[in-house]
């Protein structure tokens, strides 16, 4: 405990501003989203480039391997297959895009090279900003996928129902209406927490295992690279299960109104 309360540690949760243009904050988390981007745009071009080419390697077998893997978690988890490839694009891009930069935050040296005490590059990931973000284009894009499906006002029975006539669903729309936006919520809270805790893990494990931390941190990096693998798919799977929902809201609002007349006819029938 002495040798962990000696330790000179800075950890910040928020993003740090490295410049701005104008009276706009340019982050370190930005500045490693933005090479986070470009490799995640090199690499898929790069493949799409050599499979139309019909030229092969193992890693173009290896990232069309996880693609063909991931396009069959969208048919299992999506059985409309026409709804399945408009989704496929989002949930594609985010898994990869997610899975790289949350491995840029993996990499030894990242916060070591700074500008006025401020580190250049910091986990994408780890910054609470982008997962709310993504979290919210994700909820965002699955309502209007859901309103393409059914319509707007079918979309609209699935939150908001009659109390009067059919007191319980109003309840459960209430209660759909409350779980998308807690969704959302867990979808980015959960991304980051577990982003900022392998990042704080590996500095932690450094400054502990001082001259030993290039036998002990290959170890840890390992671990946090399944762990990016896990949250991306983790992510990825949400998105898909979040659609499959949406979309299902018309079968529970003509089950409730199937069921609301029924009682009138039954009761027509017994006089």
């Amino acid at each position: 405990m002495n040798t962990f309360g000696a330790l000179d540690l800075h950890i910040s949760i928020a993003a740090q501003e490295v410049f701005a243009i104008g009276p706009f904050p340019v982050t370190n988390a930005m500045l490693t989203g933005i090479a986070g981007l470009i490799i995640t745009i090199a690499i898929l071009f790069y493949v799409g480039g050599k499979v139309k080419k019909g030229r092969y390697n193992r890693f173009v077998g290896l990232i069309q391997w996880v693609f063909e893997g991931l396009l069959k978690s969208i048919d299992d988890v999506i059985p409309d297959r026409v709804l399945a490839r408009k989704i496929t694009p989002l949930a594609v891009t985010i898994f990869f895009f997610v899975l790289f930069s949350y491995w840029l935050s993996v990499l030894p040296g990242l916060e070591t090279i700074t500008v006025g005490g401020v580190p250049i590059l910091r986990s994408l990931t780890a910054d609470l900003n982008f997962t709310l973000g993504l979290a919210i284009i994700t909820i965002v894009t699955v309502q209007m996928y859901a309103i393409k499906h059914l319509g707007i006002l079918g979309n609209a029975k699935g939150y908001f129902r009659n109390p009067i006539r059919d007191p319980i669903g109003a309840f459960e729309g209430a209660l759909e209406l409350i779980g998308e936006i807690s969704r959302g919520t867990a979808l980015a809270l959960r991304l980051f927490g577990n982003a900022f805790a392998g990042e704080v893990l590996l500095i932690v494990i450094a400054a502990l295992t001082s001259y030993f931390a290039t036998v002990a941190l290959p170890f840890f990096m390992g671990f946090e690279l399944f762990i990016g693998f896990i949250q991306a798919y983790v992510f990825f799977v949400l998105t898909l299960i979040f659609t499959a929902l949406a979309v299902s809201h018309g079968d529970h609002s003509e089950s409730s109104s199937d069921h609301s007349l029924a009682k009138p006819k039954k009761a027509k029938l017994a006089g």
